[in-house]
């Protein structure tokens, strides 16, 4: 049967990627960190390997570098927060099959591992498996060095997080000026070219004009979902449109963006996908509210970015089957009211998924939590180690 060695300085993480494979019949081996798994591997033959970005003692691409530069061409899905997310480009460079946020959900490592492995996800693994065999196998290629912005991807294919399709070539070059240098992006003028583009890469998010000639956008986003099944579709209307979000939600898509451009919802669009990691960081169970750099006039948009990062990753801790989260909240700039309100409905969300709350801050802010009592009942640690130990 198949082998995958979990390479995550977090034991949580590789607890549960490892019940979760083991559960579908695949053999797991973990290290701690690259330097024990390059020690491991010259002693055993894995099919996969998942691999963390940031580890002490050596990191993800430092290994994967190691790796490759040994002739070993064993496929590897990097795991990263969102935060560190911009490391995995050069990465992939060097050949990575694919990536994932962290905290994932289990079906989401199910899939990616499968593909990996180029098995069929709905038959059952068993010790006749010859996944093995293939995988090391000399007729199989190392995978290519990604261009245009992205990287190695399953079947070859790059990562380039957005597409934008529009006929009018200045779109897209209003959009790029609105995206952080960070972000990938490619653009196409044809529903050819857009589905071209679609089979050679993978999209995180497709924007589609809806007002396209000669081209029904809704028949064509959905071409392209079927090619791009985990791509969030975004439809570019006019403001014109009476009710977009009920229409386009009608009509299949994620979310809607007007044009021209606004400077604010293009800012919205680009947090809801891609800048959580700006504000809060995760690594297992752990979120860690980040630092806020900007003028005072700011501290609103940034506490309203970190309220929906906190809520969507507590829906992923759930999903991912863990029963607490540990907020750190030693680096949050302390607002009197906008700090207690984002504890408040950080917690209401928490309890929605049966997830308990445990927070580390400083002195200062437990003084400031006790002063409400909804957020004086929260339990309040100095340290993240303390509190993993109540």
């Amino acid at each position: 049967m198949p082998v995958v060695l979990t390479v995550d300085d977090s034991n949580s993480i590789r607890s549960i990627v490892g019940k979760a494979l083991r559960e579908l019949g695949f053999e797991i081996e973990q290290a701690e960190d690259g330097e024990k798994a390059l020690a491991l591997l010259e002693e055993t033959n894995v099919d996969l390997i998942l691999l963390d970005v940031t580890m002490p003692v050596m990191d993800g691409p430092t290994m994967l570098k190691a790796l490759r530069e040994r002739g070993n061409k064993t496929p590897v899905i990097m795991l990263t927060s969102e935060s560190k997310r911009a490391i995995v480009a050069g990465a992939m460079q060097l050949g990575i099959e694919d990536y994932m946020l962290k905290p994932f959900k289990p079906d989401e490592l199910k899939a990616k591992v499968f593909k990996a492995l180029r098995m069929n996800d709905s038959a059952p693994v068993s010790a006749n498996s010859q996944v093995g065999d293939a995988m090391s196998a000399p007729s199989r290629p190392s995978a290519p060095s990604g261009g245009g912005g992205g990287g190695g991807a399953p079947g070859g294919k790059n990562f380039v997080d957005i597409l934008i399709v529009d006929d009018m070539e200045n779109v897209h070059k209003k959009f790029r000026g609105a995206v952080p240098p960070h972000i990938t992006m490619n653009g196409c003028v044809s529903a050819r070219e857009a589905l071209t583009q679609c089979q050679e890469r993978v999209f995180r998010v497709i924007l589609i004009d809806m007002v396209i000639p000669d081209v029904n956008s809704i028949a064509l986003m959905n071409q392209l979902r079927a090619l791009q099944p985990h791509a969030a579709f975004v439809a570019l209307v006019l403001r014109s449109n009476n009710d977009p979000k009920a229409e386009m939600s009608a009509a299949g898509f994620s979310d809607y963006l007007f044009k021209p451009f606004d400077g604010d919802a293009t800012a919205e669009l680009l947090n809801k996908y891609f800048d959580h990691g700006n504000v809060l960081d995760a690594d297992g169970n752990v979120l860690t509210a980040m630092g806020f750099e900007g003028k005072e006039d700011k501290v609103e948009r940034y506490y309203n970015k970190l309220k929906t990062a906190l809520k969507d990753s507590i829906e992923k801790l759930a999903a991912a089957c863990f029963d607490d989260a540990i907020l750190d909240l030693r680096q949050l700039p302390l607002r009197g009211d906008k700090t207690i309100r984002f504890l408040i409905e950080g917690e209401k969300d928490a309890k929605k998924f049966g997830i308990s709350l445990r927070l580390v801050g400083s002195a200062e802010a437990g003084a400031l939590f006790s002063r409400v009592t909804e957020t004086a009942e929260l339990p309040l640690f100095d340290s993240i180690d303390r509190a993993r130990a109540a």
